[in-house]
């Protein structure tokens, strides 16, 4: 019944999928010649000021360039976790519709993802990097996979320790479960001495566009890096970039980011700076002083490889004659994580054998100017950096849009991109409608409006987002805060107590949504 009845509602409600007609089928439009590729890069834990252009310090020209020929947002979103920002990426449905509101120990239900979406329309679909589900994307619509598909991972070495090296550390001592093409690993050792996850996805990546070079299909590569999620592990060429970088501590850091940001008007006045959370620098020990300078260089030397190595495929695109034509997303899956969990192992930090946390502090620093960080629904939680480029399609480029939106707005565009049908049916299974808005109005230089609110629930985080007012709140317990976003974006400035009645029309359609998506 509850299946007939899924149907009926996919068969009868209008997605908001810009092009999608529903269809009860699971085949879509053939290819048609000129279809843009896609190329979607997913970051892992990365701060909304972690690359250069949107505040940071760190060495990021490759994705500044993405940006300086594109589209920066300062006001999209993710849900504040890994595995339910990832599933909304995948299917443009909320996490709770496809059961992945909690866990990610089963396969998407209600849903289509964009491997299988875009493969019906006729591209070839590639994935490489963190999958975060124990459904292997190569039964989901894609190709070719890469990775692994637990949540965390050992950049150096994720399996058994090798001759002549230490022994690998472990978070709780588990072996992700990697894949290569369909085959599963468990633990992955791997036998190549440069491997490092971030290199090897590329890696693959990278052959897969050769691979595919001259055929008539379009691609679309989705490149999920798991950095700069913890542990921090980094090549020692690119630490020594950042050593000596961070002496001046959490707040010389976070004030410079701040001003940078306002300088390059990504924020304006409204966006101001939220109290800091971080101890004062100068209250700390000598030692305790080296370890956060040393994490702090660690940490940015895991984004400056994935620059690089974004850089690497740009290149090959480039040579291939396809940039112009390749629609390029940049995002993170949440905010930069506060994780304090004790240290595995022993040695450096930033090697094999030492499994390490950036902790809160410069979590703090790393998402500047919000409040918070990952698991919380503050926009330090939510708010990720989105960068849109294409060099052959976009109108304007080099522009700032301040557009509310959030990871389910991914699906939507690429459907409206690609041509594609967004089905009603899947593997013979009913499919929600898609719950975001294309994007493409904005990437063609045109106003959007979203009609209807966002919404997040994830752990003891909950929030709801209107356009102009956010209620939000952190404990299941508590109040509810409600912030102005037009006038206060960074949610300073609690204004619940002056408006009850706002907060509880609020409230009720809060807990109206979570109603309706409780039960996938």
């Amino acid at each position: 019944m509850k299946n007939k009845k899924l149907l009926l509602l996919a068969s009868a409600v209008a997605p908001a999928c810009f092009t999608a007609a529903m269809h009860a089928a699971d085949e879509q439009k053939p290819n048609k010649p000129g279809k843009p590729n896609i190329l979607l890069i997913c970051a892992d834990d990365l701060g909304w000021s972690d690359i250069g252009c949107y505040g940071s310090e760190i060495h990021t020209p490759n994705l500044d360039a993405l940006a300086k020929n594109g589209i920066r947002f300062n006001s999209f979103h993710n849900t504040s976790k890994c595995f339910p920002s990832r599933a909304c990426l995948l299917t443009g449905l909320y996490a709770q519709q496809t059961g992945y509101a909690k866990t990610w120990n089963h396969p998407f239900l209600n849903a289509v993802t964009l491997g299988e979406m875009l493969r019906g329309a006729g591209y070839v679909t590639l994935w490489s990097g963190k999958n975060h589900s124990t459904e292997n994307p190569v039964t989901r619509g894609f190709d070719h996979f890469y990775g692994f598909l637990d949540g965390g991972s050992n950049y150096f070495n994720p399996g058994n320790q090798r001759a002549g090296e230490g022994a690998p550390a472990k978070r709780l001592k588990v072996n992700p479960k990697w894949s290569i093409e369909g085959k599963t690993y468990e633990p992955y050792t791997p036998a190549e001495k440069d491997f490092y996850t971030t290199d090897y996805f590329t890696k693959y990546a990278l052959k897969w566009l050769d691979d595919y070079k001259d055929s008539d299909k379009p691609v679309f590569l989705y490149v999920a890096y798991n950095a700069p999620h913890n542990p921090l592990m980094a090549w020692p060429d690119d630490i020594a970039k950042y050593e000596g970088k961070y002496k001046a501590g959490y707040d010389a850091i976070r004030k410079a980011r701040y001003e940078k940001q306002l300088q390059m008007g990504l924020i304006d006045k409204h966006f101001r700076l939220s109290p800091p959370t971080y101890q004062p620098w100068n209250e700390l020990t000598p030692e305790k002083k080296a370890s956060e300078e040393r994490k702090m260089a660690v940490y940015a030397a895991m984004i400056d490889r994935m620059d690089q190595d974004i850089g690497k495929i740009l290149d090959k695109l480039k040579a291939q004659g396809k940039l112009d034509n390749t629609l390029i997303i940049f995002v993170s899956d949440n905010g930069a994580s506060a994780e304090q969990a004790p240290v595995s192992g022993s040695g450096k930090i930033g090697s094999v054998t030492n499994w390490s946390y950036l902790g809160k502090n410069w979590a703090n620093v790393a998402n500047t100017p919000f409040r918070y960080y990952k698991l919380y629904s503050y926009e330090g939680g939510i708010c990720t950096p989105l960068i849109i480029s294409w060099p052959g399609g976009l109108k304007n480029p080099g522009r700032i849009s301040d557009f509310t939106g959030h990871f389910i707005d991914i699906m939507p565009t690429l459907v409206e991109l690609s041509g594609a049908t967004y089905p009603a049916v899947n593997k013979g299974k009913p499919v929600f409608p898609c719950e975001g808005v294309s994007l493409m109005p904005i990437v063609r230089d045109e106003q959007l409006k979203r009609s209807k609110p966002l919404y997040w629930a994830f752990g003891n985080g909950e929030a709801m987002n209107d356009g102009k007012w956010k209620i939000v709140r952190q404990g299941l317990q508590n109040k509810w805060s409600l912030f102005d976003m037009t006038a206060d974006p960074s949610e300073v400035t609690d204004l619940a107590p002056e408006n009850p009645a706002q907060v509880e029309t609020m409230k009720k359609e809060f807990q109206a949504w979570q109603q309706s998506v409780s039960k996938p």
